[in-house]
C-alpha cells in the first residue's frame, strides 16, 4: 500500500488531483471554524458541551457538517442542503414525466437537472437557516440556551441567513471543483472529511465517559463494525447474462457473456437520511403546535435515541425506504427490456417478463438483509449509549458507512489510474 501511495505521487496528473483535493478540503474546514457575524461566543463551548452530552434534533446535520453547527460557523449548515435537494430531485424525476424525459436525454438533460439541484438548494439553505437563527435564538434549537446571537434585528437576522446560505453555495460550488479537477466524488469526500474531523473529539469523548477497560472495547468493537461494513458494501449477487451470437452482413457479433451485479445494500445510507428527517418532523411540530401534552409526549419518545419506541420506529422506518428506494433506483422491468433489446438472457429464464419477475424475487430477497444490516448498524449507536452510559460512539451509524463508501470508491479511482499507467494499485 505504500508503495501505491508513492506512486500516485510519481504521475504529475495524479499528483496535481490529490493536492487540489487536499487543498480544497482544507479550504472547507477553516470555513468551518470562522463563526457567523453577531454570534454569542462566550456560548459556543456550552453548546458544544450540551451537543455531546444529548443527541438533539440537529444531530445528522452537525455530523455532516463537521462540528460547523454547534460552533455557529459560517459553513453551519455544511452540505445537507444540497443532500435534501438532491433526494428530492431523484424522487420528482419518479413522479414528474418532464424530469423523467430530461433524465434518458442524457448528459444535457442531466445538467439541466443539476441545475434544478441548485436552485433548490439554495432555496432549503434560505428556509433552514432562518429557522436555526430563530431557534437557536429561542431555546428551542438546544434546550437551555438562548439568546445565542447578540442584539438580533430584522437587518442582522437577514445578514446571517443570508451568510449561512452563502456558505452552504460555496461548498456545493468547492464539491464540484473536485469532481471535475480532483480525485472522487467532491460532495461524498467533502462529507467524508467533516465525519473524520469530528472523529478525534468523538473518541476523546468516548474514552473520557467509558474509562480505559470499557473505551479498549469499544474500539475493538468499532474496527470489527468498520471490517463488517466494508464486507456488505463488497457483497453482491452476480446474475449471469448470455447475448445470443448476431449476424449483421458478413460479421458475427455478440455471443458474450457477462452478468448483472446485485448489491446487497443497493440503497447505501441514503434510507438512514430518509429515516431521519421524517423522525425530526414530529419533534419540529411539537415545536410550532403549542400544546403541552403533545410536546411532552414528543420530548418523552422521540426527542432523542434514549427513547425505545423512538429506536424501534428508526429501525422500521430504516427497512421500510431501503425497499423504498432500492425500488426507485433498480427497475427490474427496465433492465429485462434492455437485455431483450441487445439479445441477452438469463440461462434457463425466458426473456421479458419472466425475466423481470426473476430478477424482481432476487432483488426482494438480498434486500432483507441489506436492510437489515442498515437498521442494526444505525440503532446500534443509541442502544451502546443505553446500555454502557457513554455519551457517544463514533464507530457506528450512518458515520461508518460513509467513511467507508466513500473510502472505498475514493481508492477504485486512484486505483484505475494507477493501472492505466502500468502500476500497481491499492487492492492487488
Amino acid at each position: 500500500m505504500l508503495s501505491a501511495f508513492r506512486n500516485a505521487f510519481k504521475i504529475p496528473d495524479l499528483r496535481n488531483k490529490i493536492l487540489f483535493t487536499l487543498l480544497i478540503i482544507g479550504v472547507y474546514r477553516l470555513g468551518s471554524h470562522i463563526p457567523l457575524p453577531g454570534v454569542d461566543v462566550t456560548k459556543i463551548e456550552e453548546l458544544q458541551r450540551q451537543a455531546e452530552q444529548s443527541g438533539g434534533v440537529y444531530t445528522l446535520i452537525n455530523l455532516f457538517s463537521g462540528g460547523a453547527l454547534t460552533r455557529f460557523a459560517i459553513f453551519a449548515l455544511g452540505i445537507m442542503p444540497y443532500i435534501t435537494s438532491s433526494i428530492i430531485m431523484q424522487l420528482l424525476t419518479v413522479v414528474i414525466p418532464k424530469l423523467e424525459a430530461l433524465q434518458k436525454e442524457g448528459e444535457l438533460g442531466r445538467k439541466k437537472i443539476t441545475q434544478y439541484t441548485r436552485y433548490m438548494t439554495v432555496v432549503l439553505s434560505l428556509l433552514q437557516s432562518l429557522g436555526i437563527v430563530v431557534t437557536a435564538n429561542s431555546g428551542n434549537l438546544f434546550p437551555g440556551i438562548r439568546d445565542m446571537f447578540t442584539n438580533l434585528t430584522v437587518g442582522r437576522t437577514f445578514l446571517i441567513v443570508l451568510t449561512l446560505t452563502a456558505g452552504t453555495a460555496l461548498i456545493m460550488w468547492l464539491g464540484e471543483l473536485i469532481t471535475q479537477r480532483g480525485i472522487g466524488n467532491g460532495m461524498s469526500l467533502l462529507i467524508f472529511a467533516s465525519i473524520i474531523a469530528s472523529l478525534p473529539g468523538n473518541a476523546t469523548s468516548l474514552w473520557a465517559s467509558a474509562g480505559p477497560a470499557k473505551g479498549s472495547v469499544f474500539i475493538a468493537l468499532g474496527m470489527a463494525i468498520v471490517l463488517t461494513v466494508v464486507l456488505v458494501e463488497q457483497a453482491q449477487r452476480r446474475i449471469p447474462v448470455q447475448y445470443a451470437k448476431r449476424v449483421v452482413g458478413r460479421k458475427t457479433m455478440g455471443g458474450g457473456s457477462t452478468y448483472i451485479p446485485m448489491k446487497v445494500n443497493q440503497a447505501g445510507v441514503i434510507p438512514i437520511i430518509f429515516a431521519s428527517s421524517l423522525l425530526y418532523l414530529p419533534v419540529l411540530a411539537a415545536t410550532i403546535v403549542q400544546n403541552n401534552t403533545f410536546k411532552n409526549f414528543i420530548d418523552r419518545h422521540f426527542a432523542s435515541g434514549t427513547s425505545f419506541w423512538y429506536v424501534v420506529a428508526y429501525f422500521v422506518l430504516i427497512i421500510f425506504f431501503t425497499y423504498f428506494y432500492t425500488a426507485i433506483t433498480f427497475n427490474p422491468t427496465d433492465v429485462a427490456d434492455n437485455m431483450k433489446k441487445y439479445g441477452g438472457f438469463v440461462p434457463g429464464i425466458r426473456p421479458g417478463r419472466p425475466t423481470a419477475d426473476y430478477l424482481d424475487h432476487i432483488l426482494t430477497r438480498i434486500t432483507l438483509p441489506g436492510a437489515m444490516f442498515l437498521g442494526s448498524i444505525a440503532v446500534l449507536p443509541f442502544i451502546a449509549q443505553g446500555a454502557w452510559n457513554v455519551t457517544s460512539f463514533p464507530f457506528a451509524g450512518t458515520a461508518v458507512l460513509i467513511m467507508v463508501g466513500v473510502g472505498l470508491e475514493t481508492m477504485k479511482q486512484i486505483e484505475s489510474q494507477l493501472m492505466m499507467r502500468h502500476y500497481e494499485g491499492f487492492l492487488k
